[in-house]
């Protein structure tokens, strides 16, 4: 059997990638010329290079190929501008795509990699309910929005054999956003914003592996479902498995108000465009900081693919410190 993984060289491509190839898959990664390699390393993980916002280039190089599965890990997470997210996200799935229908008549399986973002800060009246795949999507962030219009291009595809996935928050080794809460609880701090209660969710990312696989092998084309480890959670909850997993003594508890927060995000996202450099403090994050209702209804995907989480977060806190 042969699968293409696009986003193989990020983090949740690349341990897609792993799985792959340790379950016998003839494995391609998608790269571009400027990827870096490092977790895709391994010699039994075949290269093929993609330009996602040229369908021709994207036509001319997979009609060199037949593959039986397709999983599109590939998007933009942070951008200095926000029609650069729709630009990667949206425009590039859709070339990807209408490339994909032009040269693999025989695909068995197209995986999309999506968000709970979609649907941005819905059900927020206490007490918090989780979000289901019966609510409709308002997304409140650019990632989120350009997200969905990918989705919304997917479904419009008939005959057309996907199904989308949409994790929670994603952590485990390699991931980089979370790695910034684990490096300020080194320094004996830990920040959060908000007064209102805050229920966030997680998955760790071998778990989002175990979903793309069951969803290669289910008979359930045509469905979007909602990953978490099923459980439901505080911050401080995941800074006290941190600092109990870092083994760090006396960290300062700071929690502001989402006024402040939203000056940092907005110097930060200010300072980004006239250095032209890349921030994780932006306006987008500001949205998803402060965002209470974190639930989701995982229900359809236990129920349908056999969707089962394995790594909770204390075990996935502990995993992703010893690395």
């Amino acid at each position: 059997m042969k699968i293409l993984i696009t986003g193989s060289t990020g983090f949740i491509g690349s341990f897609i990638c792993e799985e792959a190839v340790n379950r016998g898959f003839e494995t391609y990664a998608a790269i571009r010329k400027t990827s870096s390699l490092k977790y895709i390393a391994d010699e039994r993980i075949k290269k093929i290079e993609l330009n996602l916002s040229s369908k021709e280039q994207l036509v001319e190089a997979l009609s060199q190929h037949e593959f039986d599965y397709i999983v599109h890990a590939a998007g933009a997470t942070k951008c200095l501008n926000k029609q650069d997210f729709f630009r990667i996200n949206t425009d590039g799935t859709k070339n990807f795509i209408e490339a994909v229908r032009e040269t693999q008549p025989n695909l068995k399986r197209f995986v999309f990699i999506s968000s709970l973002s979609v649907f941005g800060a819905i059900k927020e009246n206490q007490p918090y309910e989780p979000i289901t795949e019966n609510d409709i999507p308002q997304p409140n962030t650019a990632y989120g929005e350009s997200k969905l219009k990918a989705e919304e291009y997917l479904r419009s595809q008939k005959d057309f054999p996907y199904v989308i996935l949409r994790p929670t928050g994603v952590y485990g080794p390699r991931e980089k956003d979370y790695y910034m809460m684990f490096d300020s609880i080194k320094k004996h701090s830990d920040f959060a914003v908000g007064y209102k209660p805050q229920v966030i969710t997680f998955v760790y990312v071998s778990d989002v592996v175990q979903a793309v696989f069951l969803a290669l092998e289910k008979d359930c084309v045509g469905r979007a479902y909602f990953l978490s480890d099923g459980q439901n959670y505080s911050s401080t909850d995941f800074s006290d498995l941190i600092i109990k997993e870092l083994g760090v003594k006396h960290v300062l508890r700071i929690k502001a108000p989402l006024w402040v927060l939203k000056i940092v995000t907005t110097c930060g996202e200010y300072f980004g465009q006239l250095t032209k450099q890349m921030t994780a403090l932006n306006k987008d994050k500001y949205n998803i900081l402060k965002q209470r209702n974190w639930m989701c209804d995982i229900t359809p995907a236990q129920r349908e693919l056999g969707y089962e989480p394995k790594v909770l977060l204390p075990e996935g806190v502990k995993r992703t410190a010893e690395q």
